[in-house]
């Protein structure tokens, strides 16, 4: 039984992180002038958003989610290495809280300004969890090696090194001397971004599945 509904909860994270960047490009359609290329995610969420309690409501869901996995993926990667365990259980449970489940119930405004608490709390809760999960494909790439899978883990090894190449543009891309280039193409960056940093996640969730049969 056990067995069984580690299974169920590691076969549902890949889908919501597959959802994360989904998401957005159903509700963006509803909001007009939005830009997925310049416009982060996160800019659905506020108030003139026709759909922006959806969205947050998805922030708050996906957040829970990933903590309920979080606590099965330190059960099975502390069997092999328990600082690995450790290190991508605090990581990833700061960017589930902050980055999530604190970005839905306080969501931004629709510029990067923070004049207001809930601004605030969600501008520093995303930067936070953003920054710490850029060092998930990191931890996952050691696992892989440890459990003696070479091509994960040189594969997740090139996903965190994508992750803070991308993660560098996004940073820089609200910059005055970066308008008009393409590296202000901040929506684009913060989503290159992500997909790297959830494509390991995603392998170390169907790996564990395929070896616990």
């Amino acid at each position: 039984m056990g067995q069984t509904m580690k299974n169920i909860v590691l076969d549902v994270l890949p889908f919501l992180l597959i959802g994360d960047l989904i998401v957005p490009f159903l509700l963006a359609p509803t909001y007009r002038g939005y830009d997925h290329l310049t416009q982060v995610m996160s800019v659905l969420g506020n108030s003139k958003a026709p759909l922006h309690i959806l969205y947050n409501i998805w922030l708050i869901m996906l957040g829970i989610g990933i903590l309920l996995c979080d606590f099965k993926l330190y059960s099975v990667i502390a069997e092999t290495s328990s600082s690995i365990a450790i290190m991508l259980f605090v990581i990833m449970g700061i960017y589930a809280i902050g980055a999530c489940i604190l970005s839905g119930f306080f969501p931004v405004e629709e510029t990067k300004e923070l004049k207001t608490i809930s601004a605030k709390i969600h501008g520093y809760g995303s930067v936070i969890g953003f920054m710490l999960l850029i060092f998930a494909p990191l931890l996952i790439g050691l696992y892989f090696f440890k459990i003696s899978n070479g091509f994960l883990g040189i594969s997740s090894l090139i996903c965190f090194a994508f992750s803070l190449l991308f993660f560098a543009f996004f940073v820089m891309a609200d910059k005055l001397e970066h308008q008009g280039s393409v590296i202000a193409f901040e929506g684009l960056w913060q989503r290159s971004s992500l997909l790297c940093m959830y494509l390991p996640v995603i392998a170390l969730c169907i790996t564990i599945n395929h070896y616990s049969f």
